[in-house]
């Protein structure tokens, strides 16, 4: 299973800078909300795209979907942990539970 990232860990990595975030649901979730700076990039994807978006395999990379009951980013985390990208972790509470602390999201489609 994959490393898990508290909600007050990945808040601190967003401000910082220090971790890529992506967002394992994709498409209008993906533009109807999703947490600041994070990328799309669904499972299905993943071997076609992560190199293009994720150059850095050494770089933390969290990945996230909507809840704890939805597996897609467990699913792609799994995936690039397969490609090689040494520090994977799963933010398993999902998008869900950042809109109910009341934090800021982003709106609007992929870029790409």
């Amino acid at each position: 299973m994959t490393a898990l990232i508290s909600r007050d860990e990945l808040k601190a990595a967003i401000e910082a800078g220090t971790a890529v975030v992506v967002d394992a649901l994709g498409g209008d979730y993906y533009a109807r909300q999703h947490l600041p700076g994070a990328i799309a990039l669904v499972e299905s994807e993943v071997a076609a795209r992560a190199a293009e978006l994720l150059p850095d395999r050494d770089a933390t990379v969290v990945t996230y979907c909507s809840n704890p009951a939805c597996g897609n980013s467990e699913a792609v985390a799994r995936r690039l942990t397969a490609l090689g990208y040494s520090d994977v972790r799963k933010y398993r509470e999902g998008i869900q539970d950042w809109v109910e602390a009341g934090l800021p999201v982003e709106t609007g489609a992929a870029v790409g």
